[in-house]
């Protein structure tokens, strides 16, 4: 066969035209599919990149925040300037970590993620996608951690309607994987449609602030004290891939202050 291709590329110009079209033709799709997939890694080189980026700059947030809440309590209290300017220390650290399996079919859905004990990873801390809370680590190995999803009906999570004091407690009631539900809502609660739902902060598992979903409208109960919120969920739990795992470097000695009895003679 090549020698035949040889024979007329070299009797007819016409014919050696053809072949080299092809041949041109056939290079340039090799090239395009190296190209591709030289390109698919980059761009999965460049997400990695980006969620590193992204990760770093959520971290100085939630520090600046921590720090500007220390400074109100110096403003407030000048004499114990002290006990405020200890907690400018650097709060809260970021583990980016990749989705390897997750389930949001079940009653109680978990998802496990390619991070450990030799992470940094530990049981209780929560864990954020690009686009809010997602869930909250409940067994870790040294390489690998499991994560208790928000989409499972035994959890609730303190959460608030942004910008305002009224908070209530978030849970899934099974179904749609995009829809939660925020009860305990106080009636007098002002919202819109549309507004948003952030976590509480009132645990050591998740800052104050961070995002959790938006409301959709209000559902009628028998209590005439509180009513519930319908929410959209603010991540996409199909497409869970990269997260990040909140460590909180106050929460061992905040959860000893909370489990500390004082004991009566």
């Amino acid at each position: 066969m090549l020698l035949s291709c040889i024979l007329l590329s070299n009797r007819d110009d016409y014919h050696a035209s053809v072949l080299l079209t092809s041949a041109n033709s056939l290079t340039g799709g090799i090239y395009r599919t190296a190209s591709g997939i030289s390109g698919y890694f980059n761009l999965k080189k460049i997400n990695q990149s980006l969620q590193e980026s992204n990760a770093n700059l959520e971290n100085e947030m939630l520090n600046l925040r921590n720090q500007i809440a220390a400074y109100k309590t110096q403003l407030e209290d000048l004499d114990s300037t002290s006990s405020a300017k200890s907690s400018f220390n650097k709060r809260f650290d970021y583990v980016l970590s990749s989705v390897i399996n997750n389930s949001t079919r079940h009653p109680q859905n978990y998802f496990t993620i390619d991070a450990g004990t030799l992470d940094g990873i530990d049981r209780g801390m929560g864990v954020v996608d690009h686009n809010g809370i997602v869930g909250i680590v409940n067994v870790a190995g040294p390489h690998t951690s499991r994560v208790i999803s928000i989409l499972n009906e035994t959890q609730h999570f303190s959460v608030k309607i942004k910008d305002t004091p009224f908070v209530g407690s978030l849970s899934w009631h099974g179904g749609d994987p995009g829809i939660a539900y925020v009860e305990e809502i106080p009636r007098h609660a002002q919202y819109n449609i549309g507004d948003t739902i952030v976590t509480s902060g009132y645990s050591t598992t998740f800052p104050q602030d961070l995002p959790v979903g938006t409301i959709l409208n209000r559902i009628k109960t028998s209590d005439d004290n509180f009513y519930i919120l319908k929410v959209r969920l603010a991540s996409d739990f199909n497409t869970l891939s990269t997260v990040r795992v909140i460590r909180d470097v106050y929460k061992s000695e905040l959860d000893s202050l909370a489990t500390f009895d004082i004991k009566t003679e």
